[in-house]
């Protein structure tokens, strides 16, 4: 990986996702990872997605989570398990080992378990919801490192993942850079605003001085 991708993760971890959603907005990408969400208060990430994808379990049945000790440091887990909410994919023996391994947390189209662990080490787990039922015996690891969907959004192997109290958002390897141009256009022009209005301008004329709009709208 290159320095300049190092540093664009470092980038989009000083972003908040709504800002970078808006940056997605502009640029016509689709990287909003609906109904995916923080388990934990204050869970927050940044970082390249290794990525999972799940099936229905064969006869006899493969593995739901063995993968663990392949995954580099600073990376995010990206589990599709296709949505499913009856079997989950993680838990807290995968919480503690990716903790110890300092991976930079998991994000699941699905469910997970054993959040009291999760929020104990403070590792950033995000996913539709939890639920106790185990994924063994009912699902498995078809694929590792292709490409998946998380909440309606395609994420490759290396994509960026940021996900704050806001949700998850995907900025695609091929566009990071322009994206997160953007992103810091967009918030850059949100704090001038700010500081405007403070100084008693109107909120419609700081918008237009600072071309809020332009910055959110694609082909603008």
């Amino acid at each position: 990986m290159s320095e300049q991708q190092d540093i664009n993760v470092a980038r989009a971890a000083k972003l908040d996702t709504a800002t970078l959603s808006d940056a997605l907005d502009k640029h016509g990408i689709a990287g909003q990872c609906y109904r995916i969400k923080a388990r934990g208060e204050g869970f927050a990430t940044a970082g390249r997605a290794y990525t999972l994808l799940y099936g229905p379990a064969s006869n006899p049945p493969g593995t739901v989570g063995d993968y663990i000790d392949d995954v580099p440091p600073g990376s995010i887990l990206v589990l599709d398990n296709g949505g499913r909410d009856n079997a989950t994919v993680w838990g807290d023996i995968l919480t503690e080992i990716a903790h110890r391994r300092g991976i930079a947390g998991t994000v699941i189209d699905g469910v997970c378990r054993d959040v009291a662990l999760c929020r104990q080490l403070g590792y950033p787990v995000f996913s539709k919801d939890h639920w106790m039922r185990t994924g063994k015996d009912r699902v498995q690891v078809e694929a590792t490192n292709v490409v998946v969907n998380i909440g309606d959004a395609r994420v490759q192997p290396g994509d960026i993942l940021r996900g704050d109290a806001d949700g998850v958002v995907v900025i695609p390897r091929e566009h990071e850079a322009a994206v997160l141009d953007t992103a810091e256009q967009i918030e850059h022009a949100e704090n001038a605003i700010r500081e405007a209005v403070r100084g008693g301008m109107r909120l419609d004329e700081a918008r237009r001085q600072f071309r809020y709009h332009q910055l959110q709208t694609k082909g603008a």
